[in-house]
């Protein structure tokens, strides 16, 4: 009886030494005393890894969502306000250099303006300076072109960057009897061109249709321009709504980086006759 009773006793003393060295561990490690004896596993050992699983995809796909609103909103911006254009050649030295990445204002000419003489734009040389193509893979344009609207490829073989020399009705000749350019009449001094050049090497007497620019690159000895589709169709003309904007600022490299430098040169060039030139054709 007394090895029983003993025995009794010391059941509820073992007891309680378990459940102190539970209290400890509820202490030290975060556990309870329930969680001990109902099967050893403890609630608070399985939230963290339900705090990590549920907690880290929602990070990524913040992520995810952040990174897309971003890209699209540069999208958008360079389809509409501002985009970025990578210089692949040298025909605007010293002006534009290759490598050069220019920021176009696609809003210069939405409200009823126009380009004007002197004016570096960007257009799309479709039907002007290049033929009509048949459109290649389409998911491969769409990245192309989402990289060149972003400033990360070369632009399209169709998109060109030039200087404005003629507008509708102008008469623009070269040269006069001193080599230089004349715009209605009057000789305009470029210094925009690159040292050494001659303002053109091909000779040429035009009249500008309505809505259309002649335009011209400031290294003329590099360029491909106007000049070398006086026979194509259109005449070398762009017209005024293939324009899709003014490059207003050289945003890289950034040793570089300044707005384009307008130019007076055209200052003195008089307004077209109301009915055009009676003459002027291709020299």
């Amino acid at each position: 009886m007394d090895n029983e009773a003993q025995h009794t006793e010391r059941d509820p003393s073992s007891g309680t030494e378990d459940g102190s060295r539970s209290a400890r561990v509820s202490e030290d490690g975060g556990t309870t005393p329930d969680a001990t004896t109902s099967g050893g596993t403890t609630p608070d050992a399985t939230v963290p890894d339900a705090a990590t699983s549920g907690g880290t995809a929602p990070s990524w796909r913040r992520t995810a969502f952040l990174g897309g609103v971003c890209v699209t909103f540069l999208l958008l911006l360079s389809h509409f306000v501002l985009q970025p254009f990578l210089i692949p050649s040298g025909s605007m030295e010293p002006t534009l250099q290759v490598g050069d990445r220019i920021l176009v204002n696609k809003l210069a000419y939405r409200f009823g303006s126009e380009p004007g003489r002197g004016d570096v734009i960007v257009f799309d040389g479709t039907g002007s300076f290049v033929r009509e193509q048949a459109q290649g893979n389409p998911v491969t344009g769409v990245l192309h072109d989402g990289a060149a609207a972003l400033g990360l490829a070369e632009p399209d073989e169709t998109d060109f960057v030039k200087r404005v020399v003629g507008i509708g009705g102008d008469r623009v000749v070269c040269c006069d009897k001193g080599g230089r350019l004349t715009v209605n009449g009057v000789t305009v001094e470029e210094r925009y061109l690159m040292p050494g050049d001659q303002p053109s090497s091909v000779p040429f007497d035009i009249v500008v249709p309505q809505d259309r620019l002649w335009v011209m690159g400031d290294h003329r000895s590099q360029s491909s321009d106007s000049r070398d589709h006086l026979g194509s169709p259109g005449g070398g003309m762009v017209p005024v709504d293939r324009v899709v904007g003014r490059a207003d600022w050289i945003a890289w490299p950034f040793g570089r980086w300044s707005g384009v430098a307008a130019t007076d040169a055209f200052d003195a060039v008089p307004a077209a006759p109301a009915g055009g030139h009676g003459t002027g054709g291709h020299g």
